[in-house]
């Protein structure tokens, strides 16, 4: 499944400290305020944080892949916008941003992680999609 990331949270014994929210959420939390904003100010979308709105982010992130810009002149954007993907994942399920090593996941409360910023990056790549992400995470069984 792309953009879950499974080990960590089958490995009682991982020796990298996982910090649960509100540390680790301050970050993508910050992220995805940021990117709401841009979107509305720069590009008159508004995203309300919910599972519909993935629609448009993904549509945003292929306009983006098409103009061809190089990674480095998207990577914050791509960033900000997978944190919103995370934000809605943990506002729909209740779950928790974990951070180690500098990367973010979202923990559902079924205890899967979830990458919604580098499912972002898959996405501009032409492999991914934060909306199949997001309906995944929000699954039941």
């Amino acid at each position: 499944m792309t953009g879950q990331v499974t080990e960590r949270a089958t490995d009682p014994y991982a020796t990298t400290r996982q910090e649960t929210r509100p540390q680790a959420a301050a970050k993508p939390v910050r992220w995805a305020a940021d990117a709401v904003a841009t979107m509305r100010e720069g590009a008159r979308v508004r995203l309300d944080y919910s599972a519909q709105s993935l629609w448009r982010v993904d549509r945003m992130i292929e306009e983006i892949r098409r103009e061809e810009p190089p990674y480095a002149a998207v990577e914050n954007v791509l960033r900000g916008l997978g944190a919103y993907a995370g934000e809605v994942i943990v506002r729909q399920t209740g779950a928790e941003w974990w951070a180690s090593g500098g990367e973010h996941w979202v923990r559902t409360p079924d205890g899967r992680l979830w990458d919604p910023v580098d499912e972002a990056r898959r996405s501009f790549g032409g492999n991914g999609s934060l909306r199949l992400l997001c309906r995944d995470a929000t699954a039941r069984g």
